[in-house]
């Protein structure tokens, strides 16, 4: 998500409690995760990435800003496109996801969700969301959507409505800015935008139950812009590896998560 238009005073707040779960930390409050690189794979810098995933082996990929937004599936070792699919023009597009043979892509302030077939990424179908589109992933029952602010939204995939939501919290304390989002082993994994740190929530309670610090890896992949922030997360289960991105960035990393002592 770009949003330049955020306000200072709100991104200060953020970076403030992003200060104050990493402090906790050391109290043992909450559990702080560093990383090490496995493995990088190279990455258009064209992309900016709102959505990531891998499936059968392949690495899925959607794209925003006008006019280039776009839904690709990828070789990830050599970042060939074996297929894409572009937006229209006046869509920006957002989170995508897998649930079954569908692809679904959300779009940012155009209130549109796409419904893509996974084999041939005709859309097949489009539903309306009343909120902005930021971050999507599949739990295997319902779409979890976030939208910015600190909120999950759980969708029914088949007639897409809301079956509930849950405010995203540490301490009390609303944990704002939820964008890509990444369905791992029970949790929900949320980057939180403009940040360094990755967020992992207890999807039922909505509780932050510990912070991914990727501090370092934006320099890593060679991020020439302002806009070439942290966003991309996807679960190989197959192979049970973890990849993160960022937009514009030239690389997708292999990463293995070590718990801060």
């Amino acid at each position: 998500m770009m949003h330049p238009q955020i306000h200072l005073r709100a991104a200060r707040k953020m970076l403030v409690l992003l200060l104050f779960l990493v402090s906790c930390s050391a109290r043992g409050d909450i559990s702080i995760y560093d990383y090490t690189v496995i493995n990088s794979y190279p990455h258009n810098t064209r992309y900016f990435t709102q959505g990531l995933f891998m499936h059968d082996g392949f690495l899925y990929e959607g794209t925003g800003q006008y006019g280039e937004s776009a839904l690709r599936k990828l070789n990830l070792d050599d970042g060939e496109v074996l297929q894409q699919k572009a937006l229209g023009r006046r869509y920006f597009g957002e989170g995508i996801t897998v649930a079954g043979d569908r692809i679904y892509q959300l779009t940012w302030r155009e209130n549109m969700v796409f419904v893509h077939d996974l084999e041939t990424f005709d859309t097949l179908d489009s539903h309306y969301l009343a909120t902005e589109g930021w971050g999507l992933a599949w739990n295997g029952e319902h779409l979890i959507i976030s939208d910015g602010s600190d909120r999950l939204f759980f969708y029914d995939p088949d007639g897409f409505q809301e079956v509930r939501s849950v405010a995203v919290t540490f301490q009390g304390r609303p944990v704002r800015y939820l964008n890509e989002l990444e369905y791992i082993r029970g949790e929900v994994w949320a980057n939180i935008w403009t940040s360094n740190e990755i967020v992992r929530i207890d999807p039922q309670s909505g509780e932050v139950q510990s912070v991914i610090d990727l501090s370092g890896l934006r320099e890593l992949a060679d991020a020439q812009s302002s806009d070439a922030v942290l966003n991309g997360i996807a679960w190989d289960a197959e192979r049970e590896r973890l990849l993160v991105t960022g937009k514009l960035w030239a690389k997708i990393f292999e990463i293995e998560l070590h718990e801060r002592p």
